[in-house]
């Protein structure tokens, strides 16, 4: 899994009006969980785009002042108008002990319900999964090359190598579904069939 360099500075002043001022500066402040103590740091806000607006999955090499933290991002809290980033946490990560981080679902393949005009739905963009640091995929390929109209693929289709997926086997992760054209095209064929 890629690894994401992020540089943050410790902070001295833990009350709300520093973090409102770190945030005047586009900073965002920030707790590191996991380890012997929490560390509390800020870092600038752009070099968070690269692990908040994507859907791929990262470690984070997070760099305090020359320490470097191994982690992953735990919780992120926005602003509830502008979306600006309030507050992020991070959970240390050790390759001794599992980790949980959503990954996601990649559909590969072509599905002969979609050629029937069927239409795929992407049910479980990512799903939850534990593992140790060394096992975590980058992401979970979905084989939909067998689906036809009105099939699914469930999470307990899904091949799996040194991992846990912690949703419910019976829960649909992609699935071609009737389309309304198709719907109709069946019901003129069967009133054809009874003449």
């Amino acid at each position: 899994m890629k690894t994401i360099e992020i540089i943050g500075y410790q902070r001295a002043n833990l009350g709300k009006q520093a973090s409102k001022n770190l945030r005047n500066e586009a900073q965002v402040p920030g707790v590191l969980y996991g380890g012997n103590k929490q560390v509390h740091f800020y870092t600038p806000m752009a070099l968070l785009k690269n692990i908040v607006y994507t859907p791929q999955a990262h470690f984070i090499s997070l760099n305090l002042e020359g320490t470097i933290y191994n982690c992953i991002l735990q919780d992120i809290q926005f602003h509830p108008v502008s979306e600006v980033i309030l507050h992020i946490d991070f959970l240390q990560v050790f390759e001794d002990k599992k980790i949980k981080m959503h990954i996601p679902t990649v559909l590969v393949g072509d599905a002969p319900g979609v050629v029937k005009g069927g239409n795929l739905a992407h049910k479980m963009k990512k799903l939850p999964v534990v593992a140790y640091p060394k096992d975590m995929p980058d992401q979970i390929q979905v084989d939909i090359s067998t689906l036809d109209v009105g099939q699914m693929t469930r999470v307990s289709h899904l091949k799996t190598e040194n991992y846990t997926i912690l949703a419910l086997p019976g829960t649909p992760v992609a699935m071609v579904e009737t389309t309304r054209a198709l719907r109709a095209g069946s019901t003129e064929s069967e009133k054809s069939a009874k003449k």
